[in-house]
């Protein structure tokens, strides 16, 4: 394994949800600053930082830390935005 294949994964992902993101708020604009507010979200980011954490725990011997930490950042934003999705609701 190359030291860039951990890296690989979470970047696509990432540049992903960045392109779904943009291409949502050019059909429906607004939506973009409804789709990141988790990031305003207190709760919701203390979960995104405990399931980072966690990420990193795990993965450090498998993958070493740069790719621990690349898939922390990952699991932590998915996981702060669902949470918040679910706390929003009434």
């Amino acid at each position: 394994m190359t030291a860039d294949t951990p890296l690989l994964a979470p970047a696509i992902i990432l540049a992903a949800l960045v392109i779904k993101t943009a291409l949502t708020e050019l059909r429906h604009p607004g939506t973009a600053r409804e789709e990141w507010a988790f990031l305003t979200d207190g709760k919701a980011l203390t979960a995104g930082a405990a399931a980072a954490a966690a990420t990193v725990l795990l993965g450090w011997d498998h993958i070493g830390i740069t790719g621990a930490l690349a898939w922390a950042c990952l699991v932590g934003a998915l996981t702060a935005q669902l949470f918040h999705r679910a706390t929003r609701r009434p």
